[in-house]
């Protein structure tokens, strides 16, 4: 076994865990809570991932993310290196096909909570900020645990983007799956 292929799997899913845990919380708290213009569209993109094959998105990324593509052509203007090919790259790519496993799980947890204890929150004082970190984040652990375990295992099983984005750069993008 390539150990070198195992640790980047590892780094890829840690990484990728974190950042979707955080930043899918409140995206997820939006949709469970926040009416608003476009909320079904967006719905619809957040979970588009799951519904494409593999391949489809990953050849959409390579084009988005290519050189002439639109992120491609800023990540080379902002840092000079293309993105394509590079461990960011990979990251970004694990990031958009994960982003379903980690909303889905919050936005159950956060709609299971009584609406009253949020009511209660406000009548209380509390900012709609506060209301989030100190009633509805602890009162939706299991939610962001699933999440997170989902979005683990869902990066470490995923090949085919990893591949399109990614190769299979020995030390740099070569993953385990």
């Amino acid at each position: 076994m390539d150990v070198g292929a195992l640790y980047i799997t590892l780094k890829l899913a840690v990484v990728v865990t974190l950042i979707l845990v955080v930043v899918a919380a409140p995206m997820a708290y939006l949709l469970a809570y926040v009416r608003f213009p476009g909320k079904s569209l967006v719905e619809t993109l957040v979970y588009l991932p799951m519904a494409l094959p593999p391949t489809v998105i990953g050849f959409y990324l390579v084009m988005f993310m290519g050189p002439r593509g639109g992120l491609g052509r800023l990540w080379q203007m902002a840092t000079g290196s293309p993105l394509l090919f590079t461990f960011q790259g990979v990251v970004i790519a694990s990031l958009i096909y994960s982003i379903p496993f980690a909303v889905q799980p919050m936005k159950a947890a956060f709609q299971k909570i009584d609406r009253r204890m949020i009511e209660n929150a406000y009548v209380l004082g509390l900012s709609a900020r506060e209301t989030f970190f100190r009633v509805v984040i602890p009162n939706s652990k299991s939610g962001i645990v699933a999440a997170a375990v989902l979005v683990f295992l869902h990066t470490i099983g995923a090949f085919g983007i990893l591949m399109m984005v990614g190769g299979s750069i020995p030390g740099e993008t070569r993953v385990a799956s």
